[in-house]
Formats: structure tokens, C-alpha cells, sequence
């Protein structure tokens, strides 16, 4: 016998015990079986993909495990897309395309090697767009959806450059790992009326702040916020009064052209083309109409990032001359559009509050905008004014406004849509808005001079400056009006010393002073009071409920052809009703006879960001549709 180790038996005791083990533990673990989840993890398995993180979804994980190259993805990816590129004999084209739309787009995210994004989009636009509509995926599959969101991600990441992160659109030859795309684009694309499209930035990547609702258009194509650069030279009248600081939402959509030749020569031809919410909701391919994909809220959020507009809200309550906007010829009316002008759609203009500006509005717009009974009916109009001035300065920029841009926009009178503007005021904007519907005849004139305006003794520059000032007739285009927080009667915060200090610190416009002085030079018997030269009412003394201006005002009923409703806020309901107010404007102030809807809503003074607020406006915006 050799020497070594001698191997004992254990004992048979011992034997029985491993092999009961065996069978007990294989009792509790078959080699095929189940495991409940939980619910959270259920509906997360659902919803697996790779624009939700780094995991495939089942549908092409199927695919990889049929083929065998489950394991040559996790090592080496690129070669795992590439065989199933080259075909998988009894894998239906549709279940290959959008398994590759996938892969490619982790593949991409994972290597930093952006032509497999674009490769991405190339296979999710076979998927969804087939050559048979027969053989288009099926509305209730689940990867529909999937593959959009690969298709309009792969699009945007596909031509984004990184510093700075932004999405710029070339033509020219584009590698792909089966071969290239070969992309077309018109440099007409990019017009927008007298503006160029620029700067896109991909709208996914924007988060928006501020904005209780980001909405979003559901559909095809990369959604796009893009900036504005007016063409030295160029003139639209739809877009003479759009400011080139708004960002715009905009798609753009990649035609593929014989994809099933490109697919097997390794060369793709496509051509790029941009829409926006102006232009299209929906694009054409094959004869097969499919939604676009816009994120309007983004784009208005964007606008106001950074805006100096905020900074100039006081500057404008103090400073008279404050220039609200780059000085342009389109903008001497104080009056701009949220959008060119389109034929056909109500204008609904919104004036701001005393210190205060257009982007105030700016929870209501981004409701009203993304309503489809709405945006397809209204156009949005903003008129900004400083606010420290005279009211009836600021109304009769405001009256004037109006005509002028009716005028501009339609000479002929052939849009009935233009002759039924809906203005809506908050706060003091609520009083200019009632100027637009009232005929005041000589009230206001009566107290400030003894003789009639035609025997005034002044330049017709001046002449015509007092009468957009002091005599108001119904603007015949605006048939609906809506106050918010208005203080009809005027405010409990201004008066006595407030007035004092606030006329001090609040400067008049040299554009008002020139001709008053000249009134004052030339015809100073003229006035009802002489101590007007050196104390000339602010919008803030206009408030006074005392002064004279206010019980004139109040006094002024509205146009018996002009709709009106008021939106009061109260800051404490259960308070008895004659001590209601918002903290600015008391009920008994804000409150109108005669009016055809009031409501009260729970809130502070700034109460045209309240959901109930917008709510309401929402209601009366859509009963106005329905009534001749």
C-alpha cells in the first residue's frame, strides 16, 4: 500500500443528514417559479426603461436573451447592436427596431458616443413609422409611447453639443455604426416671421420654477426652447409687436427617408424640419397624421428667467420716464404680444397692478395658454405703463393703445375677432381697464379747467395729449371686461401722509411735465386750480378714496354694451362682511353694481395668481365663446 492519507467513510448518520438537507432545500427553491413583489415594485416593472433609468424594458430584454446576447451587451455593447442589426432570422422587424432604439440609447448614455443617440432616434422612427401603416405599433402597446420619448430624446442629445449644452442643428453627414446619416436642412427653417430661431435648448432639461402646472403637448419630435434674433431690416405686421425677448417653444422632426434601402446600403438621407405652436400641432408622415411633442411652459418659464422685468416693477411705480422696453417704434403703445398675430382668435389683454408688471400674469397665462378650448380662441395681449403715473395718463395710453394696434393689425376691419377684446385689470390695472369702457364726456376735464378744451391756448401736441387724458369714450372694439382686486372706490393704505411720501419719491414723465408747463406758461387762468403746477396728482393720490379724481371716477358708469364681471379677494371671509378687504382694498371699494358675475375668492391682494382667480377668469373666458 502507498502512503498517504486513508479516506474514512462518515458515518451514516452523517449522510442522511446532507442528503435531507438537499431535499429540503430544494423544496424551498425550485429551479423555475415565482416571488411576490410588492406593489411599488410591481408598477415599477411596468414602467421599465431607459429614459426612467439604466434598465431595459421586458420587450427588449426578450430580444437579448432569444439571441443569446444578453451577456455580450453587459461585456461589449457595441457589438451586441451590431448583430442584431444584422438580423435575427425569427425576430419580427418591429420587435428588432425598437429592442435597437433601446439598447442604442443606454449604449449612449453609458459611452458618452452621442452618434448612437442619433442611431436611437433612427430605429424608434422605423418602429413608429413603418413602411406598411399596417404594420404601425398598436395603440395599446406599451412601448409606443417608449419609443416617442427614444425618438425625440435621441433627437435632441443626437445634435446637442456640450459646452454650452445646446442643441444645434447642421447639415451635413453624421456617422452612425452601420454607416451615416446624411441630414438636409433649410436655413428657412429657422425663420419666424422678421426673427430667427437660435440658441435652441432641449425643453427635457428644463425645470421649471415658480410655475405650479409644467405642461407639456404630448408627441412626436425634440421639444426645443429656442431664443429670438430679429433680421436687420426685416418687417412682419403679425409680428410687429412680439418683444425678441421671448423664448419660443419649437420641434424639430427628422423625415427618414427609404429606410429599409438605408438600412441595408448603411446610408440614411433625412431632412430636418422646425415647427412651432404658431405653425403646426401635428406633422405628416406617409399620409399618417401624428402629434408633435411642444412644452409651452418651459418656454414661458424661460422667458421670465433672469428677466429684468422684476427689477423693474418699482423702478416703474418711482420713475415716470423708466424706458419698459428697448426703444422701438412697435412698442410706443406700451402694448406687446405673447404671439403673432393670427386672424380669427379674441385678444384678451391683461394689465398689471401698481408696482407691478406683465410677468405678474404669468400663472394665469401659462393656464390660459395651455387650455385647448382657450388657446385656440384667444390671443394674449399685455399693456405695461409705469405705475406711478396719473391714471388717467396711464388709461389714456392704454385707450389709444388699443385703437392703434386694431388698426395696425387689421385696416380693413375684415376681423370680427378683433372687435370683441376682453381686457382684464388687477388692482390699479383694474381701473384703467374700466377707462376703456366708459364715456366720461368733460368730468375730468371740469376739474382741472374753467374754459373748454377748444379755447385752450396750447400746441396741438399738447392739445392732443389732454384729450387721450381726460376724455374717454367706450373703445368700440373691447366688449368684456374682468377687475381683479380693483379699488373702485379707492384704497385705505393711501391718503394723508402715505400720498405725501409718495409723491416725493414718485417722479412724473418729462413727456407729461413738457406739455403741462406749457399749459401753465400759456394759459394759467385756464385752471381750476392754480396749486396744480407744483402738486400734480401720482396714481397714488388718485387712489385716495378722498380725492376727487376717485369720486369722479366712481361716479362713471360702465357702457351699457360692455359685459362686465369683478373678482374680489377677501382676505378673511368669516369677518363680518363690512370689514371684508384684501389687505389693500376693502369690498365696499373692489364691490360694483351692475357687473354680471362677482365672486369672492380667499386670498391677499395679489390674488391674480390664485387658482380660484384663474379659475373664474377661465369661466368667463370660455362663457364669452358661447354667447354671440
Amino acid at each position: 500500500m502507498k502512503s498517504g492519507k486513508i479516506f474514512k467513510r462518515p458515518p451514516r448518520g452523517v449522510i442522511f443528514a446532507i442528503f435531507l438537507s438537499a431535499v429540503v432545500l430544494s423544496g424551498c427553491a425550485t429551479p423555475v417559479g415565482v416571488r411576490r413583489m410588492d406593489s411599488q415594485e410591481a408598477h415599477g416593472k411596468l414602467s421599465e426603461s431607459v429614459l426612467a433609468g439604466e434598465k431595459l424594458s421586458a420587450p427588449t430584454v426578450q430580444i437579448l436573451n432569444r439571441s443569446g446576447l444578453a451577456g455580450k451587451f453587459g461585456d461589449e455593447p457595441a457589438e451586441a447592436i451590431a448583430a442584431i442589426h444584422r438580423g435575427l432570422p425569427t425576430v419580427r422587424e418591429s420587435d428588432r427596431f425598437f429592442a435597437l432604439a433601446e439598447l442604442s440609447f443606454l449604449h449612449a448614455k453609458r459611452s458618452g458616443d452621442t452618434t448612437y443617440f442619433l442611431a436611437s432616434a433612427v430605429y424608434a422612427y422605423a418602429f413608429l413609422f413603418p413602411l406598411q401603416a399596417q404594420d404601425s405599433p398598436d395603440a395599446f402597446d406599451p412601448r409606443l409611447r417608449t419609443a416617442v420619448d427614444l425618438y425625440n430624446q435621441g433627437l435632441a442629445e443626437g445634435f446637442s453639443e456640450k459646452d454650452p449644452k445646446r442643441v444645434v442643428f447642421k447639415d451635413g453627414i453624421y456617422k452612425l455604426h452601420f454607416g451615416e446619416l446624411d441630414v438636409r436642412i433649410n436655413a428657412e427653417e429657422f425663420r419666424w416671421g422678421p426673427f430667427r430661431l437660435e440658441d435652441f435648448v432641449a425643453a427635457s432639461e428644463l425645470e421649471v420654477r415658480g410655475l405650479r402646472n409644467d405642461y407639456r403637448w404630448p408627441g412626436v419630435g425634440a421639444a426645443l426652447v429656442g431664443s429670438l434674433k430679429h433680421v436687420k431690416g426685416e418687417y412682419e405686421r403679425d409680428f410687429a409687436r412680439v418683444p425678441s425677448s421671448l423664448k419660443v417653444p419649437a420641434t424639430a422632426f427628422l423625415h427618414l427617408e427609404n429606410l429599409e434601402e438605408g438600412f441595408r446600403t448603411g446610408r440614411i438621407t433625412g431632412r430636418l424640419a422646425l415647427y412651432t405652436t404658431q405653425e403646426s400641432t401635428t406633422v405628416n408622415v406617409g399620409g399618417r397624421k401624428a402629434p408633435l411633442d411642444y412644452r409651452p411652459t418651459a418656454a414661458l418659464a424661460y422667458t421670465l428667467e433672469g428677466s429684468q422685468v422684476y427689477d423693474l416693477e418699482l423702478k416703474g411705480l418711482l420713475s415716470g420716464d423708466l424706458s419698459l422696453f428697448r426703444q422701438s417704434a412697435r412698442f410706443k403703445d406700451n402694448v406687446f404680444l405673447m404671439a403673432p398675430y393670427r386672424p380669427g382668435r379674441i385678444p384678451v389683454v391683461f394689465v398689471h397692478g401698481t408696482a407691478s408688471s406683465p410677468a405678474r400674469w404669468a400663472q394665469m397665462l401659462n393656464e390660459i395658454l395651455n387650455d385647448p378650448g382657450l388657446r385656440d380662441n384667444y390671443q394674449v395681449w399685455l399693456f405695461t405703463y409705469n405705475t406711478g403715473n396719473p391714471i388717467l395718463y396711464s388709461a389714456g395710453i392704454l385707450t389709444q393703445g388699443l385703437r392703434n394696434v386694431v388698426q395696425e393689425l387689421d385696416p380693413e376691419g375684415r376681423d370680427e375677432a378683433l372687435r370683441k377684446i376682453v381686457v382684464i385689470g388687477h388692482s390699479q390695472g383694474g381701473m384703467l381697464t374700466k377707462l376703456t369702457s366708459i364715456d366720461s364726456g368733460s368730468r375730468f376735464w371740469d376739474q382741472a379747467f374753467k374754459v373748454p378744451i377748444d379755447q385752450l391756448d396750447v400746441s396741438p401736441e399738447t392739445l392732443e395729449l389732454l384729450k387721450r387724458s381726460l376724455f374717454y369714450e367706450p373703445v368700440p372694439t373691447v366688449r368684456r371686461i374682468v377687475f381683479i382686486a380693483t379699488p373702485h372706490r379707492g384704497s385705505f393704505l393711501v391718503g394723508g401722509r402715505v400720498s405725501e411720501l409718495l409723491r416725493k419719491l414718485i417722479s412724473l414723465p418729462f413727456v407729461m411735465l413738457s406739455p403741462l408747463q406749457e399749459v401753465f406758461q400759456r394759459s394759467p387762468e385756464a385752471l381750476v386750480n392754480r396749486s396744480l403746477k407744483d402738486d400734480i396728482p401720482r396714481s397714488t393720490d388718485n387712489m385716495d378714496p378722498d380725492s376727487p379724481f376717485i369720486k369722479t371716477y366712481a361716479s362713471i358708469p360702465i357702457a351699457p354694451n360692455v359685459t362686465a364681471h369683478s373678482i374680489i379677494a377677501v382676505d378673511n371671509p368669516e369677518d363680518p362682511k363690512e370689514d371684508w378687504n384684501d389687505g389693500v382694498v376693502a369690498y365696499s371699494s373692489a364691490h360694483l353694481e351692475g357687473v354680471v358675475s362677482e365672486i369672492i375668492v380667499h386670498s391677499g391682494h395679489s390674488t391674480q395668481e390664485e387658482p380660484q382667480t384663474i379659475e373664474e377668469v377661465r369661466r368667463i373666458l370660455l362663457e364669452n365663446l358661447r354667447q354671440p
